[in-house]
């Protein structure tokens, strides 16, 4: 039986309000689950963020007897402090091949590189090709 840290929804239509549910992998979404570890408001509120709160001791324990957080319920944990953020990478377009520069998981954005500098890599590759494996130049 795999436990997933997952959330389950509540609320009205068009006023989503979700728990943090640890349940079967297998059970469904709204269905029976084995523990309720929080919850997670997405609308904002007066002061204009979003709400949740989760039992920080009993996340740690189901993620130690090894739970798996959805993906959802991954970025709550991330913001949150538990988890470090998850692997993201930029798409071109819908469908479209993956870009491999990494994303910042809280803004979205492409996070700049510092690229070591091209000319010492050219040389390297000059001199290695000049010598042979006996130490003769090839032509």
């Amino acid at each position: 039986m795999v436990v997933r840290l997952r959330l389950s929804r509540f609320g009205c239509k068009n006023k989503p309000f979700y728990r943090v549910m640890a349940a079967n992998s297998r059970s469904p979404r709204d269905g029976k689950h084995l523990e309720v570890l929080g919850y997670y408001n997405p609308l904002p509120g007066q002061d204009g963020g979003k709400r949740m709160g989760l039992n920080f001791e009993r996340v740690k324990y189901w993620l130690s007897v090894g739970a798996q957080p959805s993906e959802p319920v991954q970025r709550i944990l991330f913001r949150s402090g538990l988890l470090p953020p998850p692997p993201m990478v930029a798409m071109e377009c819908k469908g479209g091949p993956r870009d491999i520069r990494p994303v910042d998981p809280l803004t979205g954005r492409i996070m700049s590189q510092n690229k070591p500098a091209d000319s010492d890599l050219v040389k390297d590759a000059d001199n290695s090709e000049a010598d042979g494996e006996d130490g003769t130049t090839t032509s």
